[in-house]
């Protein structure tokens, strides 16, 4: 007997979101324009960059601490141009990177009950990047070791407990990088950049494993992302402004396994991929909703599962690690979602 619909354990995925006392308020989320998700997360503390006079400066929020936030709430406030990027590090859930503007990657230790004075002293500031540093990304499985890229187009993989780089990958890149995304063991990365390709690098070796040009053919920003499986799964924009989404095996990157077209909005999406379900959240900046997708191994292979909506359009997006869930609850997958001027989940 043929099936007509398709078994999974996750058609029934549904959002809900918390009520307005459960939310942070009275954030000035920063207005840079650069394409990072502008909120980090994790079991103990969500992250916000925001607006600040005379250099760059984030919030770190201890995650009950919701209401509204004081103008005079301590930040960390180190360095001397704008915050671009933030990732909290997946070992030390106190240890958190951030790359900005004043071409420097720093690394901030955080206390145990968050901040009461504000942190202009880091841990470590990584220096070697001759522009503006707009990505950085721990490695998954081994500790101390950071990647950042920035608008110099070059890659460096750093030994955070000694502060020196590791690994500089500046030749591989003829334009602006717009993500970096480790796979699962840390053996690869996957980029996208400016110049429409999409490459798989051995870091270790320095060579590029894979490339696959005009992944996406329009001209505005792409993202690349490993799955568990070592596929890699890829947002971006048709020659006409539609955004698409794409499937991808390394080994064979000339045809897309599969490759969807969306809608005709212009915000960049931003993909958050979760291993243990295999779904992928759709966050487009400037959107008001969140599509959900589960990747398998039977054709169509990207199967649209849900889209959950709100009033509210979102500046950014925060993605909690599996640990800081509700399992009782069935909860799957909490965002952390960055409005104008406050942050909800």
């Amino acid at each position: 007997m043929r099936r007509v619909v398709r078994q999974s354990k996750f058609r029934h995925v549904f959002g809900q979101a918390v009520k307005n006392d459960q939310c942070y308020d009275d954030i000035r989320v920063s207005r840079v324009t650069w394409d990072s998700s502008f909120c980090a997360v994790n079991p103990r503390f969500v992250a916000i960059i925001i607006e600040a006079s005379g250099g760059g400066a984030f919030l770190v929020l201890p995650l009950h601490k919701t209401g509204r936030i004081d103008k005079s709430y301590p930040t960390v406030c180190g360095h001397t141009g704008p915050v671009l990027d933030i990732d909290w590090c997946p070992h030390n859930d106190q240890v958190i990177a951030s790359g900005s503007e004043d071409c420097t990657v720093m690394v901030w230790q955080i206390p145990e009950n968050g901040l009461t004075l504000s942190l202009t002293e880091p841990v470590v500031i990584l220096e070697g990047h001759s522009k503006r540093v707009g990505i950085v990304a721990w490695h998954p499985t081994a500790r101390n070791v950071l990647l950042s890229a920035g608008c110099d187009n070059a890659i460096i993989i750093w030994n955070v407990g000694t502060g020196e780089a590791l690994i500089n990958l500046d030749d591989m890149h003829s334009d602006m990088i717009y993500n970096v995304s480790w796979n699962r063991n840390g053996s690869l990365i996957c980029t996208a950049s400016k110049d429409k390709k999409v490459r798989v690098i051995d870091p270790r070796k320095q060579e590029i494993v894979a490339e696959k040009e005009k992944a996406h053919e329009g001209a505005r920003p792409m993202r690349a992302i490993f799955l568990a499986d070592g596929n890699v799964f890829t947002t971006g924009f048709s020659r006409m402004s539609e955004r698409q989404l794409a499937l991808w095996n390394p080994k064979n990157m000339q045809e897309p396994i599969a490759l969807h077209e969306m809608d005709t909005s212009n915000g960049v999406l931003l993909p958050f991929y979760d291993p243990d379900t295999s779904i992928i959240y759709l966050c487009g900046k400037g959107d008001s909703s969140i599509r959900y997708f589960e990747i398998t191994d039977e054709s169509p292979y990207v199967h649209y599962l849900n889209t959950f909506s709100s009033k509210e359009p979102q500046r950014g997006m925060g993605y909690m690690p599996k640990r800081g869930l509700d399992v009782n609850k069935c909860e799957i997958a909490r965002f952390f979602k960055l409005h104008e001027r406050k942050l909800c989940d």
